[in-house]
């Protein structure tokens, strides 16, 4: 591992409460690493699980989803939706082998800035002791004909041959 290797880490943060504490945690000055790069949701609840799993598959290096605190939803419930959505995506990420804590889930109301910079930095500490990905990761080079495993292979690979009657 690199010793200068910084993660990479996407943050799907709810647009009334955790979005509004990390802007809370910008105006009022408060650090935290920049590692992280926000994606605006109008809900925890309505995040796909699929998009968890591509940002994890094109090289980020860890996930960061936060939203109302329950019972102080917006959408009255789509914070249980969201609840249940982690709990069942953690399970399944742990049954492909994704390490744990590769993907964190917490709550942050509006007013709750230094709470949200004090969650970008443990989910930051958790991503760099965990180090880069080992698994399920794009590699750069899985396109070129010459690498096994290329497309053309694949294509090879699918194609039936006739039966003998």
């Amino acid at each position: 591992m690199q010793e200068n290797w910084e993660p990479k880490i996407l943050a799907f943060l709810c647009n009334w409460c955790s979005y509004a504490g990390a802007d809370l945690a910008g105006t009022s000055r408060i650090q935290y690493p920049p590692n992280i790069r926000v994606v605006r949701v109008p809900c925890s609840g309505r995040i796909n699980p699929l998009f968890i799993l591509k940002a994890l598959q094109s090289g980020i290096d860890g996930v960061l989803v936060s939203g109302c605190h329950p019972g102080d939803c917006h959408y009255l419930s789509g914070n249980y939706i969201g609840r249940r959505k982690s709990a069942t995506l953690k399970r399944f990420l742990e049954y492909l082998g994704f390490e744990e804590g590769r993907v964190q889930f917490s709550w942050v109301s509006a007013a709750e800035g230094g709470r949200f910079s004090q969650v970008v930095d443990e989910v930051t500490q958790d991503i760099k002791k965990l180090g880069p990905p080992r698994r399920f990761v794009k590699r750069e080079n899985s396109r070129d004909p010459g690498v096994e495993g290329s497309s053309e292979q694949r294509k090879k690979d699918r194609t039936l041959e006739p039966l003998n009657p």
